[in-house]
């Protein structure tokens, strides 16, 4: 077994994405004239991706053979002793990422065939997804926060042209706006850890930053007694906040979803909302030094994981239960970042990614046998119709709330475990927090299910707006209105959703065969994996624990194999609190429909609260946005118009008018006048000059 991965090899993981990219976007769109059409455009992407994914299931092979590689691929520049690299940190964090990304990104693209198949912008899309996928991929495989940041950046780029996709929508524009603006909010952090570890490591590159965390901790903030590395991991994780969909800076994700149900299993799933986690645990050697930075990353996590969970119980969007699912998944992932687990984290990160891709591709499915519609409201015994989109949402359900011997179970019952073991401030909540987003998730999780694949047949009828199911949240639709699949007034029929009489029907083979390939890791990966990930060497020296966060030490003692700890968890409570969420949404929606109406009317102040989000957005506009408008005129009223314009432009043209009008009195034309001040100003010389004179 080599010792050492070929770096040409290594290189064209992320490379043949981005040919595939550049095929699609360039030779198939108006940019070049259109010259190559759909067929070839999806080939070259889906081709480009598969070569990715191959080459990088090679590459998980070589590291878990014993292989790595931490080098430099390009030196774009040297300045003043800094060097400015494109480089590959290829060990088991970065492989195990490759695989994922790749994979979940290669099944969103077969995917995509069926589901963009009457968009225009197809051949667009494909360009995307794969420039996506490139971005996501230079970012998991860099050794340096240069090309770190590259990465960061660029997804966050193409995330927005994505969530923007239907550009021509008033909604979506904004949606990807809203995006773009509350990342930087977080890149903003980002950059200024980058910059504080620069500035003090003098290098870029991660291994000789980590080389220096001893002389790092030793250090305060210049004009503070704050410690350097706690202020530095405090913004490197701010930065993890906006990507990964942290509160507060949570807001633009379930906006997110006016982009095609495709990027929300690419973006929302396995790649860019996942970022943030893979930087922490990347720099685990140096968050394990700060105290204070992980009981803050414990506490941010448990309240998204918690109250994002509770925003999904009164969605009706399909799309929406399911992004705001993510919100709280990506909570329990940050919760265990906290906790100083940092390979729960990844490993609950890869689980996820599975099993959440599979949820929003079948939504998607679901959102074409229902024409277009994504009220749940409108749904109901979908299960007959559409048995292979039923029985990989279940799995995928079950996976996600934690049923034993699927992946979520293993990994979000070791976060459970994990926060409880832990003992930095904030853990009592923390340990809270995760226990009730488990009768959460349950909750809001199959009240989905049962409202989209059980129960009545509520399609197919005569569509008006007053909805005679359980109150809850108006739909969004997407888009306010407008269906997810672009077609808005092409559709053959006026409405969203199916007609009178019309009946749904199984998705193609190119959308069901994704559902059935992530079907599969969803249920097994977790009873695989968590041995060697956790509890083996997969992850040794590359992930950092200190001698005081003996976490991942102490659940190794209580470890004795996956068949023992899915027996262990029939008598533990986060089973029956997950049993508890199932039998509730059950009895809610599909036996006595009167109670969630009787929570309506008896707590419709909550029901506000959870419809408002909080009043995030709200808050956002009137602090935030009011703030800018409030500054931004009287930037323009004051500095501007009076100073600018009134004072110096128009006040100077002013006093020189003033000027020349009493100047221009002096101008008569006549030679006697004149004569006369060339008198004066004799006479006024003379008596100036006279006291000199008579000295």
């Amino acid at each position: 077994m080599a010792v050492t991965l070929n770096p040409n090899l290594l290189l064209a993981v992320p490379l043949a994405p981005l040919a595939g990219s550049a095929i699609a976007g360039l030779l198939g769109t108006q940019f070049f004239g259109n010259v190559v059409g759909r067929k070839v455009s999806h080939t070259a992407t889906i081709l480009g991706v598969l070569v990715a994914f191959i080459l990088s299931a090679l590459t998980l092979n070589d590291v878990i053979g014993g292989a790595s590689y931490n080098g430099t691929v390009y030196n774009w520049m040297t300045v003043a002793g800094l060097k400015l690299v494109v480089g590959f940190q290829i060990d088991a964090l970065s492989a195990m990422m490759m695989c994922v990304v790749t994979f979940v990104s290669l099944m969103v693209h077969i995917y995509t065939i069926g589901y963009m198949a009457e968009d225009e912008g197809y051949n667009r899309f494909f360009a995307y997804i794969s420039l996506f996928t490139f971005s996501m991929l230079m970012l998991v495989m860099s050794n340096n926060f240069l090309q770190l940041f590259f990465g960061w950046e660029a997804v966050g780029l193409v995330s927005y042209l994505l969530i923007g996709f239907w550009y021509t929508r008033p909604t979506a524009i904004v949606a990807n706006m809203k995006a773009f603006l509350v990342n930087r909010v977080g890149d903003f952090g980002f950059i200024l850890g980058i910059g504080l570890l620069l500035a003090y490591a003098g290098s870029m590159d991660y291994q000789e930053v980590f080389a220096k965390k001893d002389q790092l901790v030793a250090l305060t903030l210049p004009g503070t007694d704050w410690a350097l590395l706690t202020v530095a991991c405090i913004c490197l994780f701010i930065g993890a906040m906006g990507k990964s969909a942290q509160f507060p800076l949570h807001v633009w994700l379930p906006d997110s979803m006016e982009g095609p149900t495709p990027i929300s299993a690419l973006i929302h799933a396995a790649t860019m909302v996942t970022a943030g986690i893979f930087m922490v645990t990347r720099m685990s050697p140096l968050f394990e030094l700060s105290d204070t930075a992980l009981s803050f990353i414990l506490v941010i996590g448990s309240i998204t994981a918690l109250f994002m969970g509770f925003l999904g119980i009164i969605q009706n969007d399909i799309k929406r239960v399911v992004a705001y699912s993510t919100l709280s998944q990506l909570g329990y992932m940050t919760v265990a970042l906290g906790a100083s687990a940092y390979s729960v984290a990844v490993f609950h990160l890869m689980t996820h990614a599975f099993f959440k891709a599979l949820l929003f591709l079948g939504a998607g499915s679901v959102i074409i046998g229902m024409h277009h519609d994504q009220d749940i409201r409108n749904m109901g015994g979908l299960r007959k119709y559409m048995p292979i989109t039923w029985i990989t949402s279940l799995l995928g359900s079950l996976a996600l709330i934690g049923t034993p011997f699927f992946s979520g179970f293993y990994s979000k019952d070791s976060i459970i475990e994990a926060v409880g073991e832990s003992h930095l401030w904030g853990a009592g909540f923390a340990n809270f927090a995760v226990l009730a987003g488990v009768f959460v998730t349950a909750f809001y999780s199959f009240r989905m299910y049962f409202l989209v694949f059980h129960g009545e047949e509520r399609f197919g009828k005569a569509h008006h707006d007053d909805h005679h199911h359980a109150p809850a949240a108006a739909a969004h639709d997407d888009g306010h209105g407008h269906d997810d699949h672009g077609h808005d007034d092409h559709d053959d029929h006026a409405h969203h959703g199916l007609a009178p009489g019309q009946k749904p029907h199984e998705s193609p083979f190119v959308v069901w065969f994704p559902l059935a390939m992530l079907a599969i890791p969803s249920v097994i990966i977790g009873y695989l994996a968590i041995g060697p990930m956790l509890y083996g060497d997969f992850f040794k020296g590359v992930i950092s624990f200190g001698a005081n966060h003996p976490v991942m030490e102490e659940l190794k003692h209580e470890f004795h194999g996956p068949v023992v700890m899915a027996m262990h968890a029939l008598t533990s409570l986060p089973l029956w609190l997950a049993i508890s969420g199932v039998a509730t949404s059950y009895y809610c929606y599909m036996i006595n429909p009167r109670v969630p109406a009787w929570f309506y009317n008896k707590f419709k102040f909550l029901h506000t609260l959870l419809e408002n989000k909080y009043y995030m957005d709200k808050f956002n506009e009137t602090v935030f946005a009011g703030g800018a408008r409030l500054l931004g005129n009287g930037l323009w009223t004051v500095g501007d118009r009076t100073l600018i314009d009134g004072l110096l432009v128009n006040g100077s043209a002013k006093v020189v008018g003033w000027f020349s009008t009493l100047t221009r009195l002096a101008q008569t034309g006549y030679i006697y006048h004149y004569a006369f001040v060339m008198i004066l100003g004799i006479l006024g010389f003379l008596i100036y000059f006279l006291p000199f004179w008579h000295a």
